[in-house]
């Protein structure tokens, strides 16, 4: 399943996704300031590649300040989108495994510093 997951989810969407968050990153650690927000972007470009099969392990307290900073200012907004999309998702039987990708890709856009990513 997780095989055939990421290959479906890599052609309706997880490649453009993909590149649109890398590029982003990528843009971002151009300046001085941004590198840390850009370092953030590159695991959602990760993460949204292949979500089948991977896991967002978060750690709130090892940048407890950069987490405050991003949930007032980009995390709450990035967050609710992707979890009103899993939702979407989930009404169906078959968008459900979808779905649920999208709530992990939630998980890591409001805590994002201090997460990893692990395949399960």
């Amino acid at each position: 399943m997780k095989i055939l997951g990421n290959i479906i989810w890599f052609i309706f969407g997880g490649l453009f996704a993909g590149l649109a968050w890398f590029i982003l990153g990528i843009l971002l650690c151009i300046t001085i300031i941004g590198i840390p927000i850009g370092l953030q972007f590159f695991k959602f470009a990760q993460l949204v590649i292949w979500p089948f099969g991977n896991d967002v392990n978060i750690d709130f307290n090892k940048h407890p300040i950069l987490n405050i900073l991003w949930i007032i200012f980009l995390g709450w907004e990035t967050a609710l989108g992707y979890i009103f999309i899993g939702a979407i998702f989930c009404m169906t039987i078959i968008g459900i495994p979808f779905g649920l990708q999208w709530f992990k890709l939630s998980k890591l856009a409001l805590i994002p510093f201090g997460a990893t990513i692990k395949s399960t």
